[in-house]
């Protein structure tokens, strides 16, 4: 790391050891926590995905900024912090050196987390889904900053796909656009977060980890800039009824809307709201697939990790 970005880099003591062992290590979001899900859940579901990733052999690193600082690897009270705590700022690029000068305490996004895990070399991310091109988008011009995030950072993102709330075709488009490999784990199409088809072909499958930790590390030698996603379907037992939920999300979008809810608090309401509109079952989905990417990114970094 260069001098001035290590003043701002906090690390706990697991990761801390981790990288002067150099273990494998998986970065996590803090958004999830902060607004993806009710507490407690969440702050439950951060501990479980943590102890995945260690069960799998590697070491979790949540991020998240606290304090003036890039905290890469929480304590249990800094994930309460998180998970309880109202008005946690929703921290994208435009907002992280804000948010380091105010100290206040910010949440990661993907976007962010990517830089965060970019800047003090961790490779290895796993979230829920990624953001993506808003519907509506020819009225909005509403595209996730994550998109362009993977086009220029340099870490592999292990999700369930984009958000089924998007637009997955063009999500899909943007990403082939800027360059970013997208890859199918063991599936030919792009999975939509809740249920595991989609109806987008994806352009490259792979079936193992070890195909994947390759490919990266291809990549990387031939000095080719920016993110590859592996996309991961939700497990079969997991996954919801397309039908059913693709109308619970047009009934979100449509009171969103009605609401004139913008901008980066659009998914955080339509997400709230999905699980309230579904009994609770959408949020089920959602911790199951997150438990589900944190076995595969483990296993993806691992692999690497055995590599040159």
């Amino acid at each position: 790391m260069k001098n001035s970005v290590c003043d701002y880099i906090e690390f706990n003591k697991e990761v801390r050891e981790a990288k002067e062992r150099k273990l494998p290590i998986v970065a996590l979001e803090s958004t999830i926590i902060s607004h993806g899900m009710p507490y407690p859940t969440n702050v439950k579901m951060a501990n479980k995905v943590e102890q995945i990733i260690r069960d799998n052999g590697a070491v979790p690193a949540t991020i998240a900024i606290i304090n003036g600082k890039i905290k890469v690897g929480l304590e249990p009270e800094d994930l309460e912090t998180l998970a309880n705590t109202k008005n946690v700022v929703k921290v994208s690029r435009r907002d992280l050196a804000a948010v380091i000068t105010q100290k206040k305490l910010g949440a990661t996004t993907v976007a962010t987390t990517m830089i965060c895990a970019n800047m003090v070399g961790i490779k290895f991310f796993v979230t829920g889904g990624i953001g993506g091109v808003h519907r509506g988008f020819e009225e909005t011009m509403d595209v996730s900053a994550d998109l362009d995030e993977l086009s220029r950072t340099d870490v592999c993102v292990i999700c369930a796909g984009a958000k089924s709330i998007l637009d997955l075709p063009r999500t899909l488009e943007y990403l082939e656009t800027k360059g970013v490999p997208v890859i199918g784990y063991q599936t030919d199409e792009l999975p939509a977060f809740f249920t595991r088809k989609s109806g987008c072909k994806l352009n490259l499958r792979l079936d193992n980890v070890q195909d994947i930790a390759r490919l990266i590390y291809n990549k990387e030698q031939l000095g080719l800039k920016g993110g590859v996603l592996v996309t991961n379907p939700i497990p079969e037992r997991d996954s919801m009824d397309k039908e059913y939920i693709d109308s619970v999300i047009e009934a979100a979008i449509k009171e969103s809307r009605e609401k004139s809810i913008h901008g980066k608090n659009v998914t955080p309401f339509l997400l709230k709201t999905i699980v309230e509109k579904t009994g609770g079952k959408s949020l089920q989905a959602n911790l199951n697939l997150v438990y589900n990417n944190a076995r595969v990114g483990a296993k993806i970094a691992i692999a690497f990790s055995k590599l040159g």
